[in-house]
């Protein structure tokens, strides 16, 4: 960034030192190069006048040139709002503030021209718009047209000046100040490759542009940048550690790996499961360490290929763990590796925070003398006391569930890190995966094993209980289990545990003993009652399991073939998935109900809608990203990484795959960025990795 780039933000004309200190605290714009960086979110065609009796027929925000004909305070309290009443040629509408009265209602005197800018929302017949943008039209001042950008502006900064008008003032006293100023920061070869336009030019035209093409042009150019580096940067890390951290080279697939395949397999692979396990396998023989993230949809057979990796690890002469979040998990794990491994020579052991300490002393000898070749459990395998002979793999299973630092102890059961394979069956879009695990490598599986029918998802409002509850008689009659499951909101555990025991007793009343019994699971309950429930539900002497979210991951219930979410649109459309997958697990057509009020937001909606449409997670997971955005998805603790200013994953997929292809081309190119025009890159990224802690090697 040039010097005056770098010049403090209160010494450009019109913000002075109390101006500059609410920009700097509300919007982050500490000087002249972050102002050039605050970019439009959208823009205003103002050469298009609606009029009001065409908002009926127009989807989105209207522009209207009209007066006010009055206005008035209703209501009190929190209730309070303004509502002014404008006209144009064609009739009236009323425009809203329920924010800024004190601010607004000045303005908005009888007989004051203005444009006004927003999306009108219909109650019964009538239309409003609430908080809509506007401009004030003075006499014999000429309107403006063209595309006139719109910036984000809360409420101190409007109080300051800066609304969206007084954000484009500043820009436009800034831009012709700083012409030449502006470095070029990539390559000429990228640019000319992808028809680029310059980045000064681009900066200018992203706050002025002459047309629309000019805008998206400007916003191409600048997204794409901003990805790139972030994909570079990425790239470099993982090149980083890799020369870096030494890998157990597995030379070979080994015996036990073949007489697995050739004798037990339990059933045919899927061509997903085969073309992960060469890509696992890769990397185990390369030398490098491996640190692999594989994502499939629930039911997609992640446990049998974790299985025949660690049997890989076994054949090579070392021994494998693999770590679940729950003990009801790591059981299952562990219930079903002892089953498919029953007719070989492989000592398999668990390890939970519940084994006895006689039974953990033999266990942490056996596994100190490399008797025991895999070790499934919990949290408990991260004790100092667990020591391993030689431990070669570990496999972390729902790997979101276990903190940073905890997952870091893994590596240091082993002079060498052992091997990393970490799975989750939330599946994560394309995108997000390149962004959040771009040092990491990713395999996915995406198929499901044959056999597996759809589960089929209705949704059903309060109205219909008497129905669903018939449903549930008719598939218990058949030998079949159900679930329902209540939300437990922090913000409403009260309200929500009262209603979950309320449920439970409309449940008992309905389906009374001695012809039915129910099971009930809550976090309120100790361990020791919550696991006896689960298994009495597991083992099939209890026809209904009535719960909180407590069994969103880790109950394998094959014989169980409905699922009834109640409330369901409190719940996020990942957790929906997740529920959704205890069932299924079965050859039975399984069924997954939706219960909600009548009241629904629009993405309450559209969750319900997208879940009662398809069974992919991958696609609910596109969905997900589209409604609640990056960070929420993947936790706030990764958010830092997503300081983008006008990149958004949801919607520039092909731009992020696109700056990766670049990225790994110019490593292709000039791995040590040795050539002169790599040079302003080289300096970029030193200061980007430097800045940043690396964690996400482990996992």
């Amino acid at each position: 960034m040039s010097g005056l780039l770098t010049t403090p933000i209160e010494y450009l004309k019109g913000v002075g030192p109390k101006r500059g200190a609410v920009l700097r605290e509300e919007a982050g714009i500490q000087n002249f190069g972050d102002l050039l960086f605050y970019f439009p979110f959208r823009y205003i065609d103002r050469s298009k006048f609606h009029l009001i009796t065409q908002i009926p027929e127009i989807v989105g925000a209207v522009q209207l040139k009209g007066k006010i004909i009055g206005g008035k305070e209703v209501g009190s309290g929190r209730g309070k709002r303004f509502e002014a009443k404008f006209r144009d040629e064609s009739g009236t509408i009323d425009l809203v503030w329920f924010k800024g009265i004190k601010w607004i209602k000045p303005k908005l005197s009888v007989g004051t021209e203005i444009i006004v800018w927003g999306k009108a929302k219909q109650y019964g017949s009538k239309y409003n718009i609430s908080h809509p943008e506007l401009e004030f039209i003075t006499p014999n001042q000429p309107l403006e047209k063209g595309l006139q950008p719109v910036y984000h502006s809360g409420e101190k900064l409007q109080k300051a000046g800066f609304n969206s008008r007084g954000i484009e003032r500043l820009l436009k006293e800034l831009l012709p100040a700083i012409r030449n100023q502006i470095t070029e920061d990539l390559p000429d070869w990228i640019r000319n490759d992808l028809g680029l336009i310059g980045k000064e030019i681009a900066i200018n035209n992203i706050h002025q542009p002459p047309s629309h093409t000019a805008a998206k042009n400007a916003q191409f150019r600048l997204k794409f940048q901003e990805l790139f580096y972030l994909q570079l940067e990425l790239l470099v890390r993982k090149q980083i550690t890799q020369r870096k951290i030494k890998g157990f080279r597995f030379e070979g697939i080994g015996t036990p790996f073949s007489t697995f395949f050739d004798e037990h397999i339990p059933f045919e692979l899927t061509g997903a499961q085969k073309r992960v396990i060469r890509e696992i396998r890769k990397d185990l023989s390369s030398g490098v360490h491996m640190n692999r993230l594989l994502q499939g949809d629930v039911g997609s057979g992640k446990t049998l290929v974790a299985l025949m990796v660690m049997l890989i690890a076994i054949g090579n002469g070392y021994q494998a763990c693999i770590m679940a979040p729950t003990a009801i998990l790591a059981n299952q794990h562990f219930i079903s590796i002892s089953e498919m491994l029953s007719k070989m020579n492989i000592k398999v052991e668990l390890l939970i925070g519940a084994t006895k300490k006689s039974k953990r002393k033999i266990l942490h000898h056996q596994l100190e003398q490399g008797e025991i070749d895999i070790l499934v459990g919990t949290h408990a395998l991260l004790e100092d006391v667990v020591r391993y002979k030689n431990l070669g793999l570990a496999i972390i299973d729902e790997q979101h569930r276990f903190g940073v630092a905890q997952r870091s102890k893994l590596w240091k059961k082993n002079l060498l890190p052992p091997h990393q394979l970490v799975m989750t069956a939330t599946p994560i879009p394309r995108t997000l995966a390149l962004t959040f695990y771009g040092d990491l490598d990713v395999s996915v599986i995406d198929e499901l094993p044959p056999g597996r029918k759809e589960i089929q998802t209705s949704h059903r409002y309060e109205s219909a209980r008497l129905k669903v509850f018939q449903f549930m008689e008719d598939e218990i009659k058949k030998g079949r289990q159900v679930y329902i499951v209540y939300p437990l909101i922090d913000e409403s555990e009260k309200l929500d545990y009262q209603n979950l025991m309320s449920g439970y007793e409309s449940i008992t009343r309905r389906f009374p003993l001695p012809n039915y019994k129910v099971s009930i699971v809550h976090g309120k309950m100790n361990p020791e009652d919550k696991e006896h429930e689960m298994q009495q539900f597991a083992q099939g002497k209890t026809q209904i399991m009535v719960a909180t979210t407590v069994i969103e991951v880790g109950v394998n219930v094959p014989n169980a073939s409905v699922m009834i979410i109640e409330s369901a649109e409190k719940f996020g459309l990942s957790q929906l998935h997740q529920l959704r997958g205890r069932v299924g697990r079965g050859g039975e057509q399984s069924f997954c109900i939706l219960m909600s009020s009548y009241k629904l937001g629009e993405n309450a909606k559209k969750r319900l809608e997208t879940m009662c449409e398809t069974n992919d997670g991958f696609k609910i997971s596109e969905v997900d990203l589209k409604l609640r955005g990056p960070g929420d998805i993947m936790g706030t603790q990764q958010s830092g990484l997503l300081n983008l200013k006008i990149s958004d994953l949801a919607k520039d997929a092909q731009i992020v795959q696109l700056a990766r292809e670049k990225a790994k081309d110019l490593l292709d190119k000039d791995i040590k960025f040795e050539l002169k025009e790599h040079a302003y890159l080289a300096k970029k990224l030193r200061s980007l990795i430097q800045s940043k802690p690396n964690w996400s090697r482990i996992s």
